[in-house]
Parts: structure tokens; C-alpha cells; sequence
């Protein structure tokens, strides 16, 4: 790790900053040809059976009577400029389009993010201080069962369980009422929060167990319990710390996973959220809305591990002492 070497943590944060930048930029490139696969914008608002003068019009009022090359300047400088254009079915600014389905989505990211995390680091770490006994080897197996499972299979599980069959004590779908937020009916977050959970949280829990133990078997640990010091100190203030740096990686990922794959779960709640918005602009051909969810998941991505890349140096004693 040589840029421990080269200025610290702000040359490092500065590098990922540029790094970040670079990846966003190709990104750009990649979503606006793909996006190009999904039709002519214009015939599909018009429809077939529309004349050549109209699509001709409509194309010269959506701009794309302009080469792909200035196309593509007109969408990067708008974003540039905090724009992220205008929706080709409603006509009304992509931003104001999403802001409440973003919300929506948001919320529920949080809730899965507050609940998986500190239920992750306390399974993986549990299961690494009793490692090959029954408590290791049941969670194990659980954590590999869940793992192994789908997101639309765990709801539709979870559906059957607590919503139909067995129990009737939750909502089946989570509609948001029109003009509410999720949080002014917390039952509907309930389920799809679940299924989240039980998603991510086998691969941050199973990277815990390996990291604990790891750190437990390391010589400052046994340093540690030679000088006398209680286990339950030794524990959290030398092997957690320490544990928690690697574990970060797995968390970034999976908090990246939750904001692109939590479209599965809001199609399979029914839940208004960015995945609705999605399979609504890729059926309606709504070019400027495809790209700028496309942009902003890949944005969560790039955030995301630049924090936990900063965050584990951070919380890692041997980490910073190398700076």
C-alpha cells in the first residue's frame, strides 16, 4: 500500500475523488449508448402510425435531431449543471419526476442499512468467538441458506408466511399512499426492509466470522491477553477495531447492492420507489429518465467505497499507524 507513503489520508481521498470521477465519466459514455438500444423516443410517444412530418417535428423539439455525439455533450453538460433534463412522456423535469420515489426508496435503503449492519458485525463476530462450536455451525448454515436464495424468493416467502397462508399480520404489498411519506405507515416498510435484510446480510456476517478471526488468532490480540487485560476489553477495544476495517469493503458492497437491487424487491412489494420508475421508463422508451437512475446508482456505487475505503483506515488501529 504505497500511497500510505504519499501525503496520507487527503492525497489518498484526492486520488479516489479523481479515480471516482474517471469511472463516472466512462460510465456516461456506456449508459448513453445503451440507452440508444432502446428505440427512437419519438415513435414511441407518436406511435406507429405516426407520419414522417410528425416524428420529424417531435424530434426537433426533443433535440434529437442533432448528432449522438452532441447529444451526448448536452446531456453531460446538463448534468454538469445540476439538470437532469426533461421526461419525454410526462414533459416535466426528470428531477422533480423522481424526487418523491427517490425518497421512498431511500427510506427503505436506510431501514435495511440500520438493521443489517449492526446484525451483521454482531452474527459474524458472535460465530467467530464460539468458531466450530454449535452457535458457529447452525448461524453458518443459515447464513449460507439465505445467501443461496433469490430476493423475489425470500418476499415471496415472507409474503406467504406473515401475509396470507400462516399469519395475516402484514400488508402483502407496500403501496405509499399518494401525498404521504413510507414512514406515516411503517407496517408496509416492514416486509420489503425484511427482504433486504436477509439478503445482505449473510455476505457481510460471513466477512465478519473471517476477519474476527483472523484478528483473534494475530499476535496483538495474544499480546493483549498476556498483559491481563479483561476479554470483553480485549475483545472490543483490540479485535473488533481491527476486524471491522475488512468487513468494511463487504458492507460498501452490499450497501451498493441495495441501491440497485432493491428494484427486485420494489416490483415485488409493489412499492413506489426507483424500480417502478425504472420499468416505467424502459417500457415507455423515456430515454432522460433510464439515464439519470442509471447515473445515480452508479454515483451510490462510487460514494459508497470511497467512504468505506476512508472508513477503513479509520477504524483500523494498524492502518493509521502506517500513515
Amino acid at each position: 500500500m504505497t500511497w500510505f507513503r504519499h501525503g496520507g489520508i487527503p492525497a489518498f481521498i484526492l486520488r479516489r475523488v479523481l479515480l471516482g470521477v474517471l469511472v463516472l465519466a466512462l460510465v456516461s459514455v456506456l449508459v448513453f449508448v445503451a440507452t440508444q438500444a432502446l428505440g427512437d423516443p419519438a415513435k414511441a410517444i407518436l406511435g406507429r402510425d405516426a407520419t414522417p412530418e410528425r416524428l420529424a417535428a417531435l424530434r426537433q423539439e426533443l433535440n434529437l435531431d442533432v448528432s449522438l455525439f452532441e447529444q451526448y455533450l448536452n446531456w453531460v453538460g446538463g448534468l454538469l449543471q445540476g439538470s437532469l433534463g426533461d421526461s419525454l412522456t410526462s414533459q416535466k423535469p426528470v428531477a422533480e419526476l423522481l424526487s418523491g420515489r427517490l425518497i421512498n426508496s431511500g427510506v427503505l435503503v436506510l431501514c435495511a442499512a440500520l438493521v443489517s449492519i449492526p446484525l451483521s458485525i454482531a452474527v459474524g463476530s458472535w460465530a467467530a468467538l464460539r468458531r466450530e462450536k454449535l452457535v458457529d455451525t447452525v448461524s453458518s448454515n443459515l447464513m449460507l441458506v439465505f445467501a443461496s436464495l433469490p430476493d423475489f424468493v425470500v418476499a415471496v416467502l415472507l409474503v406467504i408466511f406473515f401475509s396470507t397462508t400462516v399469519l395475516h399480520v402484514l400488508p402483502a404489498i407496500s403501496p405509499v399512499p399518494p401525498g404521504q411519506l413510507p414512514w406515516n405507515t411503517p407496517a408496509i416498510l416492514v416486509l420489503p426492509t425484511v427482504t433486504l435484510v436477509m439478503t445482505v446480510v449473510p455476505y457481510i456476517a460471513r466477512n465478519m466470522r473471517v476477519s474476527m478471526i483472523e484478528v483473534l488468532e494475530s499476535d496483538f490480540v495474544e499480546m493483549a491477553r498476556l498483559k491481563g487485560l479483561p476479554e470483553r476489553l480485549v475483545l472490543i477495544r483490540h479485535a473488533l477495531p481491527n476486524a471491522i476495517g475488512p468487513a468494511f469493503q463487504s458492507i460498501a458492497l452490499s450497501l451498493a447492492y441495495l441501491a440497485g437491487g432493491i428494484v427486485v424487491v420494489e416490483y415485488a412489494f409493489n412499492y413506489p420507489g426507483i424500480g417502478g420508475a425504472l420499468q416505467d421508463a424502459v417500457a415507455n422508451h423515456d430515454v432522460p429518465v433510464v439515464q439519470a437512475l442509471a447515473m445515480l446508482i452508479a454515483a451510490v456505487y462510487v460514494v459508497v467505497n470511497l467512504l468505506a475505503d476512508v472508513a477503513t483506515i479509520l477504524v483500523t488501529p494498524r492502518l493509521r499507524t502506517r500513515l
